[in-house]
């Protein structure tokens, strides 16, 4: 990912999370209308569009519909090379935003789907809260 693209990127995903945590809507809605600007505009890019970017926005989309949607977007782009820790990522995104839904049959896909690209992944933690999902929603 391009370095200037990312670092804004981190600046907006920060600024998302005070404003969220102040409650603070007005200005949450101006910096995620400025993420949704920057994977709009960045679409076209081969080189700029990435997976990081969509799964970042779905992440603060609270519309079900249109968060999965992006994380989709976000799947096949990462799929292209076949990024299998995003791929993981973004299935454990999507598990857990079904779950919170109450669509464990989805949740429980998507999770699978993030197990299986594990495979070729070594983050721990991310297994760990993938491993946690899995155990809730079979149970």
């Amino acid at each position: 990912m391009n370095t200037k693209i990312h670092k804004k990127l981190n600046d907006l995903s920060i600024s998302l999370m005070k404003a969220a945590k102040r409650e603070d809507e007005k200005t949450f809605y101006q910096f995620y209308d400025e993420l949704k600007a920057l994977c709009l505009d960045n679409e076209a890019d081969k080189t700029k569009n990435h997976p990081e970017q969509w799964e970042t926005l779905a992440d603060f989309t609270d519309e079900l519909e249109q968060a999965i949607t992006y994380y989709n977007v976000a799947l096949t782009l990462a799929s292209d090379p076949k990024d299998h820790e995003f791929i993981a990522s973004i299935n454990y995104s999507m598990a857990t935003m079904y779950n919170d839904a109450g669509n464990t049959e989805e949740a429980l896909a998507c999770a699978q789907s993030a197990k299986a690209s594990m495979k070729r992944v070594h983050d721990k933690v991310l297994l760990e809260e993938i491993d946690q999902l899995l155990e809730s929603l079979e149970a």
